[in-house]
């Protein structure tokens, strides 16, 4: 069985990571969303809120689970026995920065294989960052994030003056 593991901090989830979620999840035995509680972010949502939406969003993906972590990746995945890394790449652009975590991550832990999936040409323009943005100046978010999302964000910036 081939567990693999996307990681990242889905501050919120997007629909272009759930591109990525949907076809790996095709292409792997399981697989687990892994969200990062980094100490050097101040994310708008919390690591639990980022897990529950996710898992609203992949509710009816049987072989997909939501996590959340902090410290090294690798070791986490060890932990869960995953022997390939995940990574979506939008353009290329991330290519550059994706190999040099890619080629860290093969130095400390040489079982696992970080695969690259590029995602689907409609959400190549698509990040949690201009999602924030729009939401946070009143713009609609329909179509860029699942609905639980866009009503989580909505929530978030009602107290905002337009």
């Amino acid at each position: 069985m081939i567990v693999a593991i996307y990681p990242g901090s889905f501050d919120p989830i997007t629909n272009g990571h759930l591109d990525i979620i949907d076809r790996a999840r095709r292409i792997f035995d399981h697989l687990i969303v892994a969200v990062l509680q980094n100490p050097n972010k101040v994310p708008l949502f919390s690591a639990e809120e980022r897990k529950r939406m996710i898992e609203e969003a992949v509710a009816d993906f049987p072989n997909v689970e939501v996590e959340v972590f902090d410290g090294l990746l690798v070791h986490f995945a060890r932990s869960r026995g995953c022997r390939v890394i995940l990574r979506g790449l939008r353009a290329i652009s991330d290519y550059e920065y994706e190999t040099q975590i890619a080629l860290t991550n093969r130095k400390m832990a040489p079982e696992i294989e970080t695969v690259f999936l590029p995602t689907s040409t409609e959400y190549s323009y698509l990040n949690s960052t201009v999602v924030k943005e729009i939401a946070r100046f009143g713009g609609c978010v329909r179509g860029l994030v699942p609905p639980g999302v866009e009503r989580r964000l909505r929530e978030k910036f009602s107290s905002v003056s337009r």
